[in-house]
C-alpha cells in the first residue's frame, strides 16, 4: 500500500515538473519547433525590410531565414537553397564583417 502511494506521488510530481518546465520555456519566448513550415523561393528582395537568420538548434535541425516585409510587416520564410536568398545572405554577412 505504501509503495503504491509513493509511486503515484512520484508520477504526479514528475508530470507536474514536465508540464511546468514546458510552460516556462514558452513563456520565455523559446520556440520548441521550427518556425518555418513553408518557404518562399520566388525573388522578393526589394520588399524585404529585415532578415533574421536562425541557425540549427536543438528544436529545429534546419537553418531558418525569416524576412520581414517593409510595407505589411508580414514575416516570410525564405528558402535557404534559392540562389537569390544565398546572394542576400552573402551581402548581409559581408557588410557585417566590415
Amino acid at each position: 500500500m505504501c509503495s503504491k502511494v509513493f509511486l503515484t506521488s512520484l508520477v504526479v510530481l514528475l508530470a507536474f515538473l514536465a508540464i511546468s518546465n514546458g510552460m516556462s520555456l514558452r513563456s520565455l519566448g523559446v520556440e520548441q519547433h521550427c518556425r518555418c513550415i513553408q518557404t518562399e523561393s520566388r525573388p522578393i528582395g526589394r520588399h524585404i525590410g529585415k532578415v533574421e537568420l536562425i541557425p540549427p538548434n536543438s528544436h529545429c535541425e534546419e537553418t531558418e531565414i525569416i524576412a520581414t516585409l517593409k510595407e505589411s510587416g508580414q514575416e516570410v520564410c525564405l528558402d535557404p537553397k534559392a540562389p537569390w536568398v544565398k546572394k542576400v545572405i552573402n551581402k548581409i554577412m559581408s557588410s557585417r564583417q566590415r
